[in-house]
């Protein structure tokens, strides 16, 4: 099983912040995406690519082959999990990915959509996974920017 070391929900995926703050902060070798439609869009691939420092590895991953990934053996790197929404991260917990923790960072408002927590918006189904996730036993909680002190999503939802 890989080396998970941050789970973050960002509907952004890759911006400045996850980029300069919190790879870093995790010391992730890695960041693995597991988004279906990015995983078929090489152009946005591309651009992503490009964007990571060349130290940095990136995966972009279907839910399936995510899966497969995760769960696959250790390959010595520090995985960074990167997903929009937080039903993806139900179909991993699903499938046997070890999510110690996960990090509500960025869901921004959306038909739909009503304001959770801050800048954080869900939908019902939105909360209805996040409620899943915690009844696993993974702590889950907001923390937008690092600088941020964490807070439970547990009370929200």
């Amino acid at each position: 099983m890989k080396n998970i070391v941050w789970t973050r929900i960002d509907d952004r995926l890759i911006h400045g912040q996850v980029m300069t703050q919190w790879i870093q902060n995790a010391s992730a070798t890695e960041v693995v995406i597991v988004d279906d439609a990015v995983a078929k869009d090489s152009f946005l691939q591309m651009i992503m690519k490009s964007s990571m420092p060349a130290k940095i590895g990136l995966q972009v991953l279907s839910v399936k082959d995510a899966i497969d990934y995760l769960n696959g053996d250790d390959n010595g790197k520090r995985v960074f999990v990167l997903v929009k929404t937080p039903g993806v991260l139900v179909s991993l917990a699903d499938a046997g990915v070890n999510l110690g923790f996960v990090n509500v960072g960025g869901m921004g408002a959306k038909v739909g959509r009503t304001t959770l927590y801050k800048n954080i918006s869900t939908s019902s189904e939105e909360n209805k996974d996040l409620r899943n996730l915690i009844d696993r036993g993974i702590k889950v909680f907001f923390r937008v920017v690092q600088s941020d002190s964490e807070e439970a999503v547990e009370k929200y939802v």
